[in-house]
């Protein structure tokens, strides 16, 4: 069995529509490719313990990962230090710059879990930012334009060297996702050592 890692993004869920018609459509095209989609913890650093264990769990067998927001952030973080091809869809750039405003207490309105966001979270999150990408070429960005929650400006000139592609109009939840999973299925296979995936 191979795995795909899928990391949602801030106060989402394994549980969101992009999460659900990403496994949805993997299990439905792919004999043998299984998603791991973890309920990340809001903590960032218990988030990167968490991600550390599966990648150490799973190891060689995990051909990808993808990262929605906030998840794309920690997705780059996964690539430089696994090396690991990745896949980032509208993905937060400098989140411990756009977090602020959350700063204090929260609910995760998901899982309903109360926390104190503070500045040393923040200083977590940043000390995950990479300076430089390992390998621009085993990473793909899904970009749309009209992300009314990130300026995707930012996210065009962190990976400008790497795969994109670039949508005119959209939202952060990314329009019509559904086109895309047998695609960044294909794009991991292609960068990983069993170089074709098989379909059902």
């Amino acid at each position: 069995m191979k795995y795909i890692l899928y990391l949602h993004g801030f106060h989402s869920s394994p549980n969101s529509q992009k999460a659900l018609i990403f496994k949805k459509l993997i299990n439905e095209n792919f004999d043998g490719i299984e998603v791991l989609a973890p309920q990340l913890a809001v903590i960032p650093d218990d988030a990167v313990g968490q991600l550390n264990k599966i990648m150490k769990t799973y190891g060689d067998d995990v051909i990808g990962i993808v990262g929605s927001s906030l998840g794309g952030f920690l997705a780059t973080y996964l690539h430089n230090k696994f090396k690991k091809p990745i896949v980032v869809v509208n993905p937060a750039v400098k989140p411990f710059e756009l977090l602020h405003e959350y700063l204090g207490e929260q609910v995760q309105p998901i899982t309903g879990e109360k926390y104190c966001l503070t500045e040393q979270h923040m200083k977590q999150l940043e000390s995950l930012y990479q300076q430089e990408l390992y390998q621009a070429e085993s990473i793909w960005l899904l970009q749309q334009e009209k992300d009314e929650v990130l300026d995707y400006k930012q996210a065009m000139e962190r990976y400008k060297n790497c795969k994109i592609t670039f949508e005119l109009g959209g939202c952060h939840g990314f329009d019509e996702f559904e086109r895309f999973p047998k695609k960044i299925a294909d794009f991991f296979c292609n960068n990983s050592a069993i170089k074709q995936c098989k379909l059902n």
